[in-house]
């Protein structure tokens, strides 16, 4: 079954790629309506569109989760239900399809929630008490943005139909469509993560490593992202792209915080994956709509890199995740190793890799626009922590010592996990100009001073430094983390977002249902409610029982009052 869905989705990303190139070549959309029924005047159709966005980002799509299934063929080696599994993510990949190519806010509806569904079922696959706690903080994260969806549906009731599109310049400045606006900006920060709900994506790694691969790259947390895009006219309009901006820098610098002091690897590349999804919106606020879907296919492609890499390594080394076991690295498993740096430096911006075409082209806008100091800092300083974290984790596990268990076994062998990784090299190489040849046919022409044309690399390498020293600490009391633990701790913990996220909102209804339970159910509820009910039923029927038996005349004279009362009601 994997070799057949591998072929199958290759065989399509192809054809829809083709397709979409032609289609922006020519400036070519297609628009498919589908009327199911018609409700109190309003149609409820099924639409599609065909378009250069919505084609290309289908056939990247495709394209990884072709190589994510067949990769899985070795990683999920031994699974008895991999027929399962593979079902799962292809319903996951259907869902995806069904929301990009949706301008109907039903369908995406039918998308967005076959999303959450699905990555509810992936993230609990391992079963375990950690899954599940994971599996429901993504689910219930994710029920507020399809919340947000439902309300934005009924307000669209008003309009006669769901098409969003058309209505962008028909009702400029109506109450309504600032509604809309407004819940569509939340569902669509629930879904890629951005500050307050950021916790559900580090939480979701404890999905298997290609299910990550596939979610951190083109699918579940770039829905958001896809979806503003998709409506970005009326984020002009309405003024959001303030507010949108800070909370996205804000997750950038948060999650390459945060990264620095992790030592689990998949969370580690988790924490980037945020870092680049607050990249994307925070561009996208600004209004470079091509700029932000340019840098989520590129990232995309180097990310699904990425998570196969480190699935490669944690496949080697017995299913160990701790960045401190390893080391040495790349002694045992060399082409791991060489896709790893790619991928690490293409996240990066190291130049002409796939990730440097679109965050240089973005450092660059930031620089030429009309931002504030506070942004401007947020943006380049998170681009120093992007390069701090990935050369820090570079360290830790492709040189120093060799901190592996004596049990680990190397095998770089692996036919279909290489293959996998291969496929994604080149184009996490080539594809960032290929790309920006495609979506900017007419380039971007910034003239800046030299100081802030060299700031972006300058910045990159002080940060590759700063990894570098991090990374070289000696185990001692003069240790950065005991001097610093407060900091360490809060910066380290997303600032404590998983906590407030969890233990925070359970905590009071928790207590309150605790105490509610142990003061009506098992207190003065007890002893007023059927319980003590109960025993005084029982104590009186004992008592008139006693009554009746010792006295025999008072038994006869109650039934004769009682035969007298029946006979008067009979004649009444």
């Amino acid at each position: 079954m994997c070799s057949l869905s591998f072929f199958s989705l290759f065989l399509l990303s192809t054809l829809i790629f083709l397709l979409g190139i032609y289609y922006l070549m020519f400036d070519y959309s297609i628009f498919i309506e589908w009327e199911l029924f018609s409700l109190n005047g309003s149609m409820v159709v099924m639409t599609f569109i065909f378009d250069w966005m919505s084609l290309i980002f289908m056939s990247f799509v495709l394209y990884i989760s072709s190589l994510v299934i067949y990769y899985s063929e070795d990683y999920m080696l031994g699974e008895s239900n991999i027929n399962r599994f593979i079902m799962i993510v292809l319903m996951f990949i259907l869902s995806m399809g069904l929301l990009i190519i949706s301008p109907n806010l039903i369908s995406i509806l039918l998308g967005w929630d076959g999303l959450g569904l699905v990555s509810y079922c992936l993230v609990i696959y391992y079963q375990n008490v950690k899954s599940y706690g994971a599996g429901m903080l993504t689910a219930l994260s994710n029920r507020i943005g399809d919340v947000a969806i439902l309300i934005s549906i009924a307000w669209m009731l008003n309009f006669g139909g769901w098409n969003y599109i058309y209505y962008y310049s028909f009702i400029m400045n109506s109450l309504e469509m600032k509604i809309i606006t407004m819940l569509i900006v939340l569902a669509a920060m629930t879904k890629s993560a951005q500050i307050p709900f950021s916790s559900w994506l580090p939480a979701a790694m404890a999905a298997p490593t290609p299910v990550s691969a596939l979610v951190h790259s083109s699918t579940l947390v770039t829905a958001g992202v896809y979806l503003l895009i998709r409506f970005s006219p009326m984020l002009d309009i309405y003024n959001c792209g303030w507010f949108l901006l800070l909370i996205g820098c804000m997750t950038m610098f948060m999650a390459g915080l945060g990264a620095n002091f992790e030592f689990d690897l998949k969370s580690i590349i988790a924490l980037s994956t945020l870092s680049q999804l607050g990249l994307m919106m925070s561009i996208l606020s600004m209004g470079y709509l091509k700029l932000a879907f340019f840098h989520l296919l590129s990232h995309a492609l180097f990310k699904a890199l990425l998570f196969m890499c480190a699935g490669s390594m944690i496949h080697n080394l017995n299913d160990s995740q701790d960045i401190r076991f390893m080391g040495s690295i790349v002694n045992f498993m060399p082409l791991t190793s060489v896709c790893f740096n790619v991928s690490s430096l293409s996240l990066c911006g190291m130049p002409f890799l796939a990730g440097f075409y679109s965050k240089d082209l973005i450092l660059e806008m930031v620089c030429l626009s009309w931002v504030n100091f506070l942004i401007f800092f947020l943006f380049f300083f998170s681009t120093g922590l992007t390069a701090s974290y990935s050369f820090r984790l570079f360290y830790y596990s492709m040189f120093g010592d060799n901190n592996f268990y004596s049990s680990f076994s190397y095998d770089d062998k692996g036919y279909y996990i290489s293959f996998g990784m291969i496929s994604l090299l080149f184009v996490a190489v080539f594809g960032g100009s290929f790309l920006s040849w495609l979506v900017f046919p007419i380039p971007y022409m910034i003239t800046l001073p030299y100081y802030l044309k060299f700031l972006t690399i300058f910045v990159v390498l002080l940060g590759s430094y700063l990894g570098y020293f991090v990374s070289h600490v000696n185990f001692s009391y003069d240790l950065f983390s005991f001097k610093f633990l407060s900091f360490v701790s809060y910066a380290g913990s997303m600032w404590f977002m998983p906590f407030l996220s969890t233990n925070f909102v359970s905590y009071f209804p928790l207590k309150i249902g605790y105490y509610s339970s142990k003061t009506f159910d098992y207190g003065w509820g007890e002893l007023f409610g059927g319980q003590g009910l109960y025993s005084m039923f029982i104590y009186m029927i004992n008592y008139i029982q006693s009554w009746y038996d010792s006295n025999y005349k008072i038994y006869l004279l109650t039934f004769i009052f009682w035969m007298f009362v029946l006979i008067l009601l009979f004649f009444l």
